[in-house]
């Protein structure tokens, strides 16, 4: 299978310098894996991901969906020329994760000139799909 990367993402250097001072931080996101088409990433079920009653916060599972989706797109594109900012993300919550780490795997659909629609499917430590989610991106050209 062919690479869809410009700049094929380095887990560590996003992890250790990227990621440093970001909600991404603050959530404990940590991307584990990348492959020809697509990204990978945990989030640790927890009290700073949880809701009042002790399951992951929806928005948790959306921060982690946009931030896989956000990083695997901007690595499509030449990141001296573009930035690739969310334009619209939508999120179905099937099952609530109340221990270990939700797991997220972001694919591309489209990538455009204009815009990219990538699918995030976030699953638990049993492999269950927890939540699906659809990001669009707008890919904005960097006026020097």
């Amino acid at each position: 299978m062919q690479s869809i990367w410009f700049t094929r993402p380095n887990p560590d250097y996003i992890n250790q310098k990227l990621n440093i001072g970001t909600i991404d931080q603050h959530l404990g996101i940590n991307i584990s894996e990348v492959g020809n088409d697509f990204i990978r990433g945990t989030m640790p079920a927890h009290s700073r991901t949880f809701q009042p009653y002790g399951i992951v916060h929806g928005g948790a599972n959306v921060v982690l969906a946009e931030s896989l989706g956000s990083i695997a797109g901007s690595h499509v594109v030449d990141q001296n020329q573009y930035r690739c900012v969310g334009q619209d993300v939508s999120a179905t919550h099937l099952r609530p994760v109340s221990a270990g780490l939700v797991t997220g795997i972001a694919k591309p659909v489209h990538l455009g000139r204009r815009s990219q629609v990538w699918q995030i499917k976030l699953s638990d430590d049993s492999d269950r799909l927890t939540c699906s989610v659809r990001l669009i991106l707008a890919i904005i050209e960097i006026k020097l």
